[in-house]
């Protein structure tokens, strides 16, 4: 997904959104260290990170459902030993994903109308980082399906 696709205001409103989303997807990045050295929070977390997909019906973090659920089946794939053909800073920046997406309160609380944009930018970001990670995780997950 585009980034700039995400623009919902004034060039500034968005320059500050770009700005305060990447500090604090950099604080959820520092929390996913701490988490990541605990398999059983790790997949408490994925698994609250699918239910609040679940929960979510519309905005823009809808457009990125498919995109998401590919990181957290990395995520359970990576902590239970099935597939470690990921760098970790990969893994880390996509945990940071998720504990940013699976917070209510965040740089726009998630209650508030629109409070999802920040989530969808902050996974977007992910999202271009990781790319080529997904990919070969998903090619990983066909050619496994195939031969079962």
């Amino acid at each position: 997904m585009d980034i700039e696709g995400i623009d919902k205001g004034d060039s500034q409103m968005n320059k500050n959104l770009n700005e305060s989303g990447r500090q604090a997807y950099e604080k959820s990045v520092e929390k996913a260290k701490e988490l990541l050295e605990d398999k059983e929070k790790t997949e408490a977390k994925v698994n609250e990170a699918y239910e609040k997909l679940d929960k979510i019906k519309s905005g823009p973090v809808t457009k990125l459902f498919e995109d998401i659920k590919l990181m957290l089946d990395l995520v359970k794939c990576y902590i239970n030993g099935t597939y470690r053909e990921v760098p970790f800073g990969s893994i880390l920046a996509i945990v940071g994903g998720i504990i940013y997406l699976v917070t209510p309160i965040d740089l726009i609380p998630d209650f508030l109308p629109g409070g999802y944009i920040d989530d969808a930018f902050v996974i977007g970001l992910v999202l271009k980082q990781v790319h080529s990670d997904l990919e070969a995780f998903k090619e990983w997950k066909r050619i496994r399906t195939k031969d079962m």
